[in-house]
C-alpha cells in the first residue's frame, strides 16, 4: 500500500505526542502510538514516564476490540524481544491490527529489522520510513546513545550584540530576555544532564534547575567539570544535591601534574569526602577529555545533554566534534567593557552543521543548527 498523506497527518501526530515525555523515560525511548481505524482516532498513548509500560500496548488497551483491522502509527519500530515487558510487535498481533505504519526502525540489534519481520510473519501490512527525518529528530538522544555509545550533545549559547555570554567577575548576566529563558527551561526539561565547567560554577553559582511552574519535578541531572574538586560546599548546586543530582567529574590518577599529585592523597581526599558527605557523587574521568567522557555517561542511562557553559567548555565539545545540535541565542543587549568573548558567532558555525530554523523570543532571535543522526 503506498503511503498516502493521512498516513503523514497520524504520524505527524504520532510525533507530536511522542515529544511530551523526552527525557522522562530512563533509558528507553519515549515513542508514540496511534490506533486508527475508519480514519478515526480510537487509541493513543505515548511510552510511559520511567520507560514502561510501551506506547503500543498501552494504545492497544485503550482501543480494546476497535483495534482488530486498525491501523498502527509507531514512531519507532515495534520491539520484537522479550525483556522486562512482552514484545510490542506481539501485542500488535494478538489484537488484531491489520497494518503498522512506522517512522523510524530501531537499530538496537536486538528488534532492528525483527520487529517488522514478526509483523509481516503474521500477514500484517507493514509501511516504514514515513516522515522519517522528523522521527529521528524526535528520537535523536535514544539513536545516539545506541547508535554511538554516547548522549546526543546540545550546546546552547545566549551571545550580546557584541559577541559576549558574559561579564569577567559579574556572576551571572542576564542576555536574553523572559521569553528566551522560558524556552531554554523547556529545553532543560527534555534533557536528561546539564553540563558546566568549574569556572561556570564557581562565577555564577548556578542552579540548573528547572524553575518553570509545573516542571520543576524534571530538572535534569546536574554535571560540573571539576578536575581538582574546586567546588565549593556552599554553593548551590552542593546546596540542593539530595534534591536534584549532582555530579562532579574529577581527574583520574596520574593525569593530574606532579604538584596536584602531592596533594592528591590528603587535600583531594578531604575534598571528596566533604562533597560525597554533602549527597555530590564524585567520579573520577578525565574532565576535559568528552571522548572518554561521554561513553561513561552513556553508561550510566543518559542519552541527552545540554552543554550551558562557558566558553571553556563550550569550545572543549565543539573542537573534540562531539556537539550534535547548537542553539544559539542572539541578544540586542551590549555587554561591553570586560565581556567574555562567545566561542562561537553566526558566521563560523563549524561545517557539517545545518541551519534547522529560527525563531523570535521577544527580542532575542534563536538559530538552531544540527549534524545529521
Amino acid at each position: 500500500m503506498s503511503i498516502t498523506p493521512h498516513d503523514e497527518r497520524f504520524m505527524a501526530a504520532a510525533i507530536r505526542l511522542s515529544r511530551w515525555h523526552l527525557g522522562r523515560t530512563a533509558t528507553n525511548p519515549s515513542v508514540g502510538c496511534l490506533i486508527v481505524k475508519d480514519g478515526v482516532i480510537v487509541g493513543r498513548a505515548l511510552t510511559a514516564l520511567g520507560g514502561r509500560p510501551h506506547a503500543e500496548t498501552q494504545a492497544l488497551a485503550e482501543a480494546g476490540v476497535l483495534a482488530r483491522g486498525a491501523t498502527a502509527y509507531v514512531t519507532l519500530e515495534p520491539c520484537s524481544h522479550h525483556g522486562k515487558t512482552p514484545p510490542c510487535a506481539e501485542a500488535l498481533i494478538a489484537y488484531g491490527v491489520a497494518r503498522v505504519v512506522i517512522s523510524v526502525t530501531d537499530p538496537d540489534p536486538r528488534v532492528s529489522g525483527r520487529g517488522i519481520a514478526r509483523l509481516r510473519e503474521a500477514d500484517i501490512e507493514v509501511d516504514a520510513g514515513v516522515l522519517e527525518a522528523e522521527g529521528r529528530q524526535s528520537l535523536a538522544a535514544y539513536l545516539t546513545r545506541q547508535t554511538k555509545n554516547r548522549p546526543y550533545v546540545t550546546l546552547k549559547l545566549a551571545v550580546s550584540a557584541d559577541g559576549m555570554i558574559g561579564r569577567q567577575g559579574a556572576g551571572q548576566v542576564a542576555i536574553t530576555g523572559p521569553e528566551a529563558r522560558a524556552q531554554v527551561q523547556a529545553l532543560r526539561a527534555e534533557t536528561d544532564a546539564i553540563l558546566v565547567g568549574i569556572g561556570t560554577a564557581i562565577a555564577d553559582d548556578p542552579l540548573l534547575t528547572v524553575r518553570s511552574p509545573g516542571l520543576e519535578s524534571q530538572s535534569p541531572i546536574r554535571i560540573v567539570l571539576d578536575p581538582s574538586l574546586a567546588l565549593p560546599l556552599t554553593s548551590r548546586l552542593v546546596g540542593t544535591a539530595r534534591e536534584v543530582p549532582v555530579i562532579v567529574v574529577a581527574s583520574e590518577e596520574g593525569s593530574l601534574s606532579q604538584a596536584e599529585e602531592d596533594i592528591a592523597s590528603t587535600e583531594m581526599d578531604s575534598r571528596r569526602a566533604a562533597l560525597e558527605a554533602a549527597g555530590v557523587e564524585v567520579v573520577h574521568c578525565n574532565p576535559y577529555h568528552p571522548e572518554v567522557l561521554l561513553p561513561a555517561l552513556a553508561t550510566r542511562g543518559i542519552s541527552s545533554l545540554l552543554v550551558e557553559g562557558g566558553a571553556k567548555t563550550a569550545r572543549l565539545f565543539l573542537e573534540a566534534g562531539l556537539v550534535d545540535r547548537i542553539q544559539f541565542y542572539q541578544a540586542p543587549v551590549v555587554i561591553g567593557e570586560g565581556g567574555i568573548e562567545s566561542p562561537l558567532d553566526a558566521t563560523d558555525i563549524p561545517s557539517g552543521f545545518a541551519h534547522t530554523g529560527t525563531l523570535m523570543f521577544g527580542g532575542d532571535r534563536l538559530d538552531e543548527y544540527e549534524r545529521g543522526l
